[in-house]
């Protein structure tokens, strides 16, 4: 997922400036659950009273209105285009899925759950057949029941790229890996439901016929894309506008960029959905140009969440860390921030060089630039998040970028760069968004620190707004002499696959739109990862993940920065809230309620 989950792969954007760590040091003191401060005054549950567990879980009273403010707007509401983290977590209110994340807070709610299947899978034919049955009472907007042909066509939406683009697709290159199917708009059977690898027996069975086993399969049936749509509420590219809903929700207005408003739905039926609680009678969203005010209206209790859920910014934090702490929580984002060095550029084609580098930054200069210990996170060792099964967190720190090294290793990174070949160092080009000032002093950082060691940097802002065919493009990386690229990564799901593959994997090295920028070609690496969708054992998964990162790590093509966290407003009415790794540490939205209603 950049946490806005740009270029691809369920990412977010961070908050919009780098702060400085004493300033932090100084908001922070006065430990966790201060009684002294404001927020606890105030009703709040206390400092990380939400983070991994359920902050005033008994409170929750049906009606009211939830109130959300937000920097940006969704990239789209449409549940087949949407790729967002927030979208995806926010869509629950008026899609549902065969199977869903589980409500409930930190690694749980990262498994899978029945949603409008009876079930999870039954699972037969050596992993590559997947059987569900749908639930009684599941209904549309409208009141008709949602059956098993409008979860297939709302799946075959995904192949329709040319109209429908932006969104995962997983489940098209899983289905359909030789790309046969055309979608829907093309598809010339009566019905627009020809792809031979669903099929509907009747109202309410839908069957998978994988060509070749995945063992995370079921975790992409449960992202938003895999929602249900009916065919004559397709509206094509307009539907993002107006979702039919087939949850508690549904749209009463929207206007891009400004505000959306839902209501409840009333055909909805308690008993049909064991997800959804569905305590407000409304739920309101509205959009600021500017962070400072989106943060002064939560603190000032108009607005009771951020919608976006990348951290408040950081004058917002500051004041809110002195005077509100026990309305936030800080939890670890699932997303590792990062420099990658492409292959394609010189000297960044030896080990050596790009060793170099890695032993000459500053790690806690950079931790500083983004924000420090709470509002950056902890010192990034590895590339495998704390959340995907396999990770080791920091305890595995091949560099001890957490440890010995954490200042920088002037003498290792000259001994790098003699054995590379260039004992005087060299020079080469940071590419960095313009857009995302906490990258650009994470740029300026290590522009200090390398230069130290004889590695001379210009770091070059490009358009934030234009990411897959600047950095996407391994030509124009070339071109440019971008050895430094800064970017981070966050996992679609909680696996090594939903995170990795279009990182390291050769066949994902595209022409644009490329994620691959350090264009890992290691058969040892591709060899895991097929491995890996082969395995259908979680502790045999978690073991080829780990040696994955491993393999990763030794080939030098990182430097990561952090294991980001953010701190994240709640306001003191809201009641059941928890954060949750299945929505990379965001507050989980699908079951929020209020304490006191209005």
């Amino acid at each position: 997922m950049t946490t806005q989950r740009t270029s691809g792969r369920r990412k977010q954007a961070m908050a919009a400036a780098a702060v400085v760590a004493a300033l932090l040091t100084t908001a922070a003191c006065g430990g966790g659950d201060d009684s002294g401060d404001k927020g606890s005054k105030n009703g709040a549950a206390g400092f990380d009273a939400a983070n991994n567990k359920v902050a005033q879980a008994s409170l929750a009273k049906k009606g009211g209105t939830l109130k959300f403010g937000g920097a940006q707007d969704a990239d789209s509401w449409d549940t087949t285009r949407g790729y967002y983290g927030f979208m995806w977590n926010f869509s629950r209110y008026y899609s549902r899925q065969l199977v869903t994340n589980k409500p409930a807070p930190g690694k749980d709610g990262a498994s899978v759950a029945p949603d409008l299947a009876t079930s999870v899978a039954k699972v037969s034919d050596d992993g590559k057949t997947y059987t569900y049955t749908l639930r009684d009472g599941i209904t549309w907007e409208d009141g008709k029941p949602i059956t098993s042909k409008d979860v297939k066509y709302g799946i075959e939406r995904v192949w329709a790229q040319d109209v429908l683009s932006g969104g995962p697709t997983y489940l098209k290159e899983v289905l359909d890996p030789k790309g046969e199917y055309q979608g829907p708009y093309k598809d010339k059977s009566a019905d627009k439901l020809g792809l031979k690898a669903i099929e509907t027996p009747d109202d309410k069975t839908i069957v998978f016929h994988l060509p070749k086993a995945n063992s995370d399969f079921e975790e992409m049936l449960a992202l938003t894309s895999a929602s249900p749509v009916r065919q004559d509420k397709d509206t094509k590219s307009k539907y993002q506008l107006h979702p039919f809903s087939s949850g508690p929700y549904k749209f009463e207005s929207y206007n891009p960029g400004k505000d959306l408003t839902l209501v409840r739905n009333t055909e909805w039926k308690q008993s049909s959905d064991p997800v959804r609680k569905a305590y407000p009678d409304k739920i309101t969203v509205k959009f600021f140009t500017n962070a400072n005010e989106l943060d002064q209206r939560l603190i000032n209790g108009d607005l009771d969440l951020d919608i976006n859920q990348t951290g408040m910014s950081p004058q917002g934090r500051t004041t809110a860390l002195k005077q509100h702490k026990g309305n936030l929580d800080n939890p670890v984002s699932g997303y590792i921030r990062y420099a990658v060095f492409p292959q394609s550029v010189k000297p960044f084609d030896n080990i050596h060089c790009r060793k170099a580098v890695i032993y000459g930054a500053d790690h806690v200069s950079l931790q500083t630039a983004r924000g420090g210990p709470l509002a950056g996170g902890d010192i990034g060792t590895n590339m495998l998040p704390p959340a995907v099964p396999g990770s080791e967190g920091q305890s595995y720190d091949p560099y001890e970028l957490a440890g010995a090294n954490k200042s920088g290793n002037a003498a290792k990174a000259k001994e790098e760069l003699k054995a590379c070949g260039k004992p005087s160092g060299f020079k080469t080009t940071i590419a960095v968004r313009n857009n995302k000032p906490v990258e650009v002093a994470t740029a300026q950082s290590m522009q200090a620190s390398l230069k130290k060691v004889g590695i001379d940097v210009e770091i070059d802002q490009y358009d934030g707004s234009q990411t897959t065919g600047i950095i996407g493009s391994p030509s124009n990386v070339k071109k440019k002499g971008y050895g430094i690229i800064i970017m981070g990564w966050g996992p679609d799901f909680p696996s090594v696959q939903g995170y990795g593959l279009p990182l390291w994997n050769s066949n994902y090295i595209l022409e644009s739109g490329n994620n691959n920028y350090a264009l890992i070609k290691d058969k040892a690496i591709d060899g895991l990862f097929d491995d890996y969708v082969d395995t259908l054992d979680d502790a045999g998964k978690a073991k080829i993940a780990t040696e994955i990162n491993h393999k990763v790590m030794e080939g030098g093509y990182y430097l990561p920065f952090v294991f980001e966290k953010f701190i994240n407003w709640r306001s003191s009415n809201l009641a059941n809230v928890y954060t949750s790794d299945g929505y990379s540490g965001m507050y989980d939205f699908v079951n929020l309620g209020l304490k006191n209603p209005k």
